[in-house]
């Protein structure tokens, strides 16, 4: 009888530690999964605001002149570094040349706005790129084309050289076979 009570209590222990451990993993559980879900809420809801504004133009003179006599060469530049290299700089200014006063040229620089939006997570709205875009076209490039300079790039450079320039992490220590001997 009372090897029975004994066996009695310690299943009723196991029966209780199996619960509480039940409990606490799906206590842990849910804890990890409502933290996961803030962190991605975080993430979705955090973007980056714009290096500079919409009319900031005169912050960088060498760019404001540049947008404004020949805004087919500051096109062309954003669309080559919004593409990583796919779109020639050439080929995307002559083309913003070609349809330059068509109003088609507000559609093709909202295009890549609200791409170079998206890529680098700054905070605005799809509405907000076709405004700017159709109304403000070369505050717009403008702006682009400085938060492009302000986020590390040389526009006068093509894709391939900014990337060459740009620091590639932290170099390791070679391994030593052996450890190290004098």
């Amino acid at each position: 009888m009372k090897d029975l009570k004994y066996c009695n209590s310690i299943s009723i222990y196991v029966e209780n530690l199996t619960e509480t451990r039940i409990f606490a993993t799906n206590f842990q559980l849910n804890c990890l999964i409502s933290t996961e879900k803030r962190r991605i809420r975080m993430a979705r809801t955090e973007e980056n605001i714009w290096s500079t504004g919409l009319c900031d133009c005169s912050s960088d003179m060498k760019s404001c002149c540049l947008t404004f006599w020949c805004p087919c060469v500051t096109f062309g530049r954003i669309a080559h570094i919004v593409d990583e290299g796919d779109c020639s700089c050439c080929v995307a200014g002559t083309l913003f040349c070609l349809i330059r006063g068509s109003r088609l040229d507000s559609i093709f620089s909202f295009f890549y706005r609200h791409k170079m939006r998206q890529q680098y997570k700054l905070s605005g709205s799809c509405c907000g790129d076709f405004c700017s875009s159709l109304f403000c076209l070369e505050c717009a490039l403008c702006q682009q084309y400085r938060e492009l300079q302000n986020r590390g790039f040389d526009m006068s450079l093509d894709w391939e050289e900014n990337m060459r320039r740009k620091p590639h992490g932290v170099a390791m220590a070679p391994v030593v076979e052996g450890g190290m001997k004098r």
